[in-house]
């Protein structure tokens, strides 16, 4: 087979494999954004989008909000450092109570409340759009204690 034969082919497939793919590619993103507001402990409030199924912990990672050691363990239930509080309605709204793990990592979390949960455990859901959460002023990396 000649060079220029293979060039042919080889260009004349990846060009038919591109628009092909490109058929099925949609660029418009129809998931529904939520948002959740981060009060943090000095006042200030940085409100964030995130999608569905998105835990808190990848709303701030994938926002690049700077939460100095806010996630530590990377959402592994090893630490503390993503506690959130959330006032007594939300709390009561979220689909899933924690698990014991998660109590076992609250333990440990500064400032404590009855409606502290870990970030990385709150899963979004339409329903959650509009959430505040209070963002403790320190963290305890439970993995050091």
């Amino acid at each position: 087979m000649s060079v220029k034969l293979l060039k042919y082919i080889v260009s004349n497939s990846c060009i038919r494999s591109r628009v092909h793919n490109m058929k099925y590619m949609s660029t418009v993103n129809n998931d529904k954004l939520i948002k959740v507001t981060f009060n943090k402990a000095n006042g200030d409030k940085i409100t964030a989008e995130g999608k569905k199924g998105d835990s808190l912990l990848d709303v701030i990672i994938n926002n690049n909000l700077d939460f100095d050691g806010y996630g530590a363990c990377e959402g592994t239930l090893t630490c503390s450092t993503c506690h959130v509080i959330l006032d007594s309605k939300d709390y009561d709204a979220l689909p899933d109570k924690p698990s014991d793990e998660e109590l076992d990592m609250l333990d440990l979390a500064y400032n404590l409340t009855d409606t502290s949960r870990l970030g990385c455990q709150i899963i979004l859901e339409e329903k959650l759009d509009g959430l505040e959460v209070q963002v403790p002023a320190t963290v305890n990396d439970a993995r050091y204690n």
